[in-house]
C-alpha cells in the first residue's frame, strides 16, 4: 500500500530546509531537563487541530467596555537587498489612543502580533492609561491570507478552507491552493537578521516616544533575546535603553552562551546552502504556521463538531488522540502539558484534558490554568484580516544572530554575525526589569539579574518571579481570569507610570 505523504515530510523542489543553527546545549534557550531545547515551535501549536473550518459566525468575546483595537503599518528599515514593498513593520495596538504610555511586545519565534491580543485587552482594562502595541515583523507581508479572511468573514465554505491551505498536501487533484514561494524569490530574505529586527523595532519605538509619555519595551521567547538586543544595542554609541523605561521579560532573554568565532562562521556557511527559514520538526515554510492557523479557526468555529483531522492522512499518528474528538478536543489534545508530545513543549499550556466519555470525545478544562478558546483565539487572530498569531515564515537569520546576543556585552561572534548588542553595561540605571519565569525558570530570571547587575541598576528596580513549577512556556500571555505574569505586571506598569 502507498505510503501518503504527511506535511512533516513535505520538501519545496529545490530547498534544503533549514533547521536550528548548530549550537551547544547551553547555547540554547533555557528549558526544563526533560524538555528539548527549543523555543521556536510556535507555528507547530496547531498541528492536532486540522480540522474543518466551517463559515459560521463567532460571538464577539465578552464585552467589559469596548476596548479600541487598531492595526497599522509604519516604514521600516531599508535594508539594502530587499523590496521596498516589503520594508515594513506593523503595529498592533490595544488601548486607548489618548493613553499616554505604552507598552511595546515583541512575540517569539514563528509568532506575530494576536498572540498578544487577549493578555493586551486584560492590560489595559486594569491601567487604562496605557496602551498595548503587539508587533507584527516584515517577514508576515509574504502570508496568504485571502481565504482565511473569506472564512472569518463566512464568504467560503469549509472544505474551500480546508482544500485551499492543507488538504491539497495529499490530494493533487486539488488544484486551487495556496502557492509556496520558492526560495529563489526571496533571496533578500537571508538578510533578514538582527540588525534589520532592531532597526525595524527602532521605528516602532521611536514612534512610541512620539506618542507617549513612558515606552516599555517587552518580549515573549525570542522576543525576549530581542528586547534585551534593542536594549543593548549600539546606536552612535548610545544604548537602545536611553528610549525606554522598562524591560519586560516573558519566558525569554539570553540564549545561553554565545558561540565562538569558529562556530558561528560555520553557522553561516551552513546557512548559505538552505532555505532562508527556519523548518521546525521537518516541516518547511509555510506549513507549520497553516497549521495553527486552520487549527485555532477550526477549534474556534466549529468546537463540537466531529474534527475531520481525525481521518486526514496528514495528520501525524502521534498526534491522534485515542479516540474521535471533537475539533475543541483534538486542538487541545495537542497542546496541552499532559498529551502533547514532548517535542512541542514551547507551543504547550495548561488547558485542560479529554472528557471521559463522549462521542464525538470532547474538551474539559476545569481546574486549568488557561482557556483553550482563549488560546485559540491568540493564534487565530479570528477578529482581524490579514493577522493571526503566527509567523508561516520565520528568519533563519534572526534566529542564527539571537545566539550572539548574551546579556548584550561584547562576544567574537557578535563580529561573525554583524550584531551590534555590546552596551550591556551602559543601560541607565533609572531602567526599571521584570522577568517572569514559565518552562525557562530561573535561567530567565536569573539571565534578567545578571543584565541588572553589570549595568548596575538598583535591586528595587527589578522584579523576578518565577513560576516553572506552575506555568507552561504559553500560560504566561493565556492564563485567565488568574494570571501570575500579570499579577506583578500591572504594578510594576504603575510604578513607571506614576
Amino acid at each position: 500500500m502507498a505510503t501518503v505523504p504527511s506535511p512533516f515530510s513535505v520538501r519545496v523542489p529545490g530547498r534544503r530546509a533549514a533547521s536550528e543553527p548548530a549550537v551547544s546545549r547551553s547555547q540554547r534557550h533555557p528549558t526544563p531537563a526533560r524538555r528539548p531545547r527549543r523555543w521556536a515551535v510556535f507555528s507547530l501549536a496547531s498541528l492536532a487541530a486540522l480540522a474543518l473550518l466551517a463559515t459560521l459566525p463567532l460571538p464577539a468575546p465578552a464585552a467589559k467596555g469596548k476596548i479600541s483595537e487598531r492595526f497599522e503599518r509604519i516604514r521600516g528599515y531599508n535594508e539594502p537587498s530587499t523590496p521596498a514593498k516589503y520594508d515594513r513593520v506593523g503595529i498592533l495596538a490595544v488601548g486607548s489612543r489618548k493613553a499616554p504610555n505604552i507598552l511595546i511586545l515583541v512575540p517569539g519565534t514563528s509568532a506575530s502580533s494576536t498572540y498578544f491580543v487577549p493578555l493586551a485587552e486584560d492590560i489595559v482594562r486594569k491601567l487604562p492609561r496605557w496602551q498595548v502595541w503587539a508587533v507584527e515583523r516584515r517577514e508576515n507581508l509574504l502570508e496568504d491570507h485571502s481565504v482565511f479572511d473569506l472564512a472569518k468573514r463566512r464568504k467560503v465554505t469549509d472544505q474551500q478552507v480546508f482544500d485551499y491551505y492543507l488538504r491539497w498536501i495529499t490530494t493533487p487533484s486539488i488544484t486551487k491552493h495556496i502557492r509556496l514561494i520558492p526560495d529563489s524569490e526571496v533571496a533578500f530574505a537571508r538578510n533578514w537578521g538582527m540588525r534589520t529586527e532592531i532597526e525595524d523595532l527602532h521605528r516602532v519605538v521611536q514612534l512610541a516616544r512620539k506618542r507617549g509619555r513612558h515606552v516599555v519595551l517587552g518580549g515573549h521567547s525570542l522576543g525576549g533575546t530581542i528586547t534585551t538586543a534593542y536594549a543593548t544595542w549600539n546606536f552612535r554609541g548610545k544604548p537602545g535603553a536611553r528610549y525606554l523605561d522598562g524591560l519586560v521579560y516573558i519566558d525569554g532573554g539570553r540564549i545561553g552562551n554565545p558561540p565562538s568565532a569558529d562556530a558561528a562562521r560555520r553557522q553561516l556557511e551552513q546557512f548559505a546552502t538552505q532555505s532562508p527559514w527556519l523548518s521546525f520538526g521537518g516541516i518547511p515554510a509555510p506549513y507549520a504556521g497553516l497549521f495553527n492557523t486552520a487549527g485555532s479557526l477550526a477549534a474556534l468555529i466549529y468546537p463540537n463538531e466531529p474534527s475531520i483531522a481525525y481521518d486526514w492522512p496528514g495528520l501525524p499518528a502521534f498526534l491522534k488522540p485515542p479516540v474521535r474528538p471533537t475539533n475543541l478536543a483534538q486542538y487541545g489534545y495537542a497542546l496541552d502539558t499532559e498529551t502533547s508530545p514532548p517535542a512541542l513543549w514551547a507551543a504547550q499550556a495548561h488547558i485542560g484534558k479529554l472528557k471521559p466519555s463522549g462521542d464525538p470525545r470532547g474538551w474539559d478544562q476545569a481546574g486549568e490554568i488557561t482557556p483553550i478558546r482563549r488560546y485559540a483565539r491568540m493564534f487565530s487572530g479570528i477578529n482581524f484580516q490579514g493577522l493571526d498569531g503566527t509567523a508561516w515564515y520565520h528568519p533563519m537569520r534572526l534566529t542564527i544572530d539571537a545566539s550572539a546576543v548574551g546579556n548584550g556585552t561584547p562576544n567574537p561572534a557578535q563580529k561573525v554575525f554583524g550584531v551590534r548588542a555590546t552596551l550591556g553595561r551602559k543601560l541607565p540605571k533609572r531602567l526599571r526589569i521584570y522577568a517572569f519565569g514559565a518552562a525557562g525558570g530561573r535561567l530567565v530570571t536569573d539571565a534578567a539579574r545578571d543584565l541588572a547587575r553589570q549595568a548596575g541598576i538598583p535591586k528595587r528596580n527589578v522584579v523576578l518571579v518565577n513560576r516553572q513549577g506552575t506555568y507552561a512556556h504559553n500560560d504566561p500571555a493565556g492564563a485567565y481570569p488568574r494570571n501570575e505574569f500579570v499579577k506583578y505586571l500591572l504594578p510594576f506598569l504603575k510604578r513607571i507610570a506614576r
